[in-house]
């Protein structure tokens, strides 16, 4: 008799796991779309503020920084505390305040207020990545971890996709003031249902219990310490090449004929191929094996913001998707890599760590690349741009890792 019951016990237990782990991803993919999508309404609004408040190339690079850098800085805090706290209410509290951030967006008339409220709004939607990266890892540390990784990561660019297009057609109805309170709002409730959800599906049950001693090399479990500094360095490249494009990409349409609604739309075809980039390539790596992808991924980035500079508009336009599939899909391999070179117990952390060196470029990249705009212009900073991301392939041999197809 108690062996039967043990055996139901069992099953039961297995059928929940798997039941958790869905669960889990599927909140962690709601979090991750809207965070993302608030991250990218910013590219559609730059031009907005650009006009309103007369914004030099230099203090559209300094916002997009600010967003950035508030986000890549409590990535690592985010990932030690929620050791401590928990991921719940870590990632309701930062979703919250991203969400009044976007409502307190409508108040603005200076420069130096829209700045804070951009930091407020990066601070909130740090927790995000670290934590969320860390569940959905946990949750299928014996399954097809790296594409259930690329899945999580095709959400947060549907979201990129979609907001930005939403947000273009509310500034377009009401003005980007009542869009942004709009925007904000509607995050607000998602943070609810983000929370509800997690306090529901208990969801720091999955990674495998693990020995102080297996622990004790570093704090932060990294256990090819050699691959995951390469690793960090091609993510820092790979990070500050698609936050400088995607910030200085509606100026480039700008010059060449294209009016708001186009670039709205323009930005949502980037990010749409960037959606499918995510999930495509983290599939290709696990097939085809990481190098070779991160090497074709990043010849056609190069190629295609080259290529971007001199196309007229129609064939641009055309262009987009592709060059937005290569742009994002190297980041979906890098961040399913991170699990292969960290021990489970300090996921949390280790992604934090990875998350702050990649945005924390990223943040700075803009700025840097505003004051070559305003130098230059904006044409020969992204021929720079496409010489930084061929950079990266000669660093892809480094990798110390096991790059075997796998079926």
């Amino acid at each position: 008799m108690k062996a039967c019951c043990s055996n139901l016990t069992t099953q039961s237990a297995e059928t929940k796991l798997p039941n958790k782990a869905r669960s889990t991803l599927l909140t962690s993919c709601v979090a991750h779309f809207l965070h993302d999508g608030l991250s990218d309404v910013l590219y559609v609004l730059f031009p907005v503020w650009n006009k309103e408040f007369l914004l030099t190339f230099s203090q559209v690079g300094l916002l997009r920084t600010v967003y950035s850098g508030a986000m890549s800085f409590f990535q690592i805090p985010a990932g030690i505390i929620a050791e401590r706290w928990g991921e719940t209410k870590l990632l309701f509290a930062g979703t919250l305040l991203c969400a009044i951030g976007f409502c307190l967006l409508q108040t603005v008339h200076t420069f130096p207020w829209l700045v804070l409220l951009l930091f407020l709004t990066g601070l909130g939607s740090s927790v995000q990545h670290p934590l969320c990266s860390a569940l959905v890892s946990q949750a299928y540390e014996e399954g097809p971890r790296r594409t259930v990784l690329g899945t999580y990561n095709f959400t947060g660019d549907l979201g990129k996709m979609s907001l930005p297009v939403a947000i273009t057609l509310l500034i377009t109805w009401f003005g980007w003031r009542s869009a942004t309170f709009c925007t904000g709002a509607t995050a607000g409730v998602c943070a609810i249902v983000i929370y509800a959800a997690l306090r529901r599906i208990d969801t720091v049950v999955y990674a495998p219990r693990v020995s102080k001693d297996s622990l004790s090399g570093n704090g932060w479990g990294i256990r090819d310490k050699r691959s995951f500094t390469v690793l960090s360095t091609i993510h820092i490249l790979d990070s500050t090449a698609r936050t400088s494009l995607l910030t200085y990409l509606s100026f480039v349409l700008l010059a060449k004929g294209a009016e708001l609604p186009t670039i709205g739309i323009a930005v949502g075809l980037t990010l749409g191929g960037g959606a499918a980039g995510k999930f495509f390539c983290a599939v290709l790596a696990q097939r085809y094996g990481i190098n070779r992808t991160v090497i074709t991924t990043e010849l056609v980035t190069g190629g295609g913001i080259a290529a971007l500079v001199f196309l007229p508009l129609g064939p641009a336009l055309i262009l987009l998707p592709v060059l937005g599939m290569a742009l994002n899909g190297t980041s979906s391999v890098l961040y399913g890599t991170v699990a292969e070179l960290v021990e489970a117990k300090k996921r949390g952390r280790a992604y934090g760590l990875f998350y702050t060196l990649g945005i924390g470029s990223g943040a700075l990249a803009p700025s840097v690349y505003g004051l070559l705009c305003d130098r230059v212009g904006v044409q020969a900073t992204l021929l720079t741009t496409a010489v930084v991301v061929l950079l990266i392939i000669p660093l892809v041999n480094l990798l110390h890792l096991t790059d075997t197809p796998q079926q």
